[in-house]
């Protein structure tokens, strides 16, 4: 950790010459110690994401080796066409060096509950447990678990229009529950780009 010294207890206050070679001090301090941590990034400290790997390959193109296997499921299928477009970066793939294997499953929460008991709001969860393959050898380089939820609005069919005829929110409860698991889908796709780029960040084949 880099520190920079201030003003110690042993210096007086002896008028405005010192108060401002005081405060120049601390300004120092405060241009010097970013230029200091940006040096240290580059010299065995934090290296950027997608600067030079270990292997000399970019991440960004060890990213397009990346092959995700098939997911059962409508969200699992948001997953891999999320992860593969940007693994790919819209382009085309390479061929794979490593496989990522995902096993989902989800649940539903709800949150809002009225006198009638019906639910007026739910949480859609979902859990994304996962393995990254290296395909040469079969060897699991690295496995963990990945978590999206997503909250939405539902809509109960006991409201009734002016004639007394009761109004239908099927159609609408479907629409937010699909988006609720769509956003939920795509956030456990950008932490597992993430991870898998951080693994390949480091890693030297």
């Amino acid at each position: 950790m880099l520190c920079v010294r201030s003003a110690g207890s042993g210096e007086h206050d002896g008028g405005t010459m010192l108060n401002l070679e005081r405060s120049s001090r601390g300004l120092f301090g405060y241009l010097v110690a970013p230029t200091l941590l940006l040096a240290a990034c580059g010299n065995g400290g934090f290296r950027p994401l997608y600067g030079p790997t270990p292997s000399g390959i970019a991440v960004q193109e060890r990213m397009r080796e990346l092959d995700v296997a098939t997911i059962p499921g409508r969200v699992g299928q948001v997953i891999r066409n999320e992860l593969l477009f940007q693994a790919g970066g819209g382009g085309e793939l390479l061929p794979p060096t490593h496989r990522l294997e995902i096993v989902t499953s989800e649940s539903l929460q709800s949150t809002i509950v009225s006198i009638a008991g019906d639910a007026g709001g739910g949480v859609y969860l979902l859990e994304a447990k996962f393995k990254l393959i290296r395909i040469k050898d079969k060897k699991v380089v690295m496995q963990g678990t990945s978590w999206g939820r997503a909250a939405f609005e539902r809509f109960t069919n006991t409201a009734t229009t002016p004639g007394n005829v009761p109004t239908q929110y099927t159609y609408s409860n479907v629409r937010a529950r699909d988006d609720a698991e769509n956003r939920a889908a795509r956030s456990v796709a950008d932490d597992l780009k993430t991870r898998v780029a951080i693994y390949f960040s480091g890693a030297s084949e």
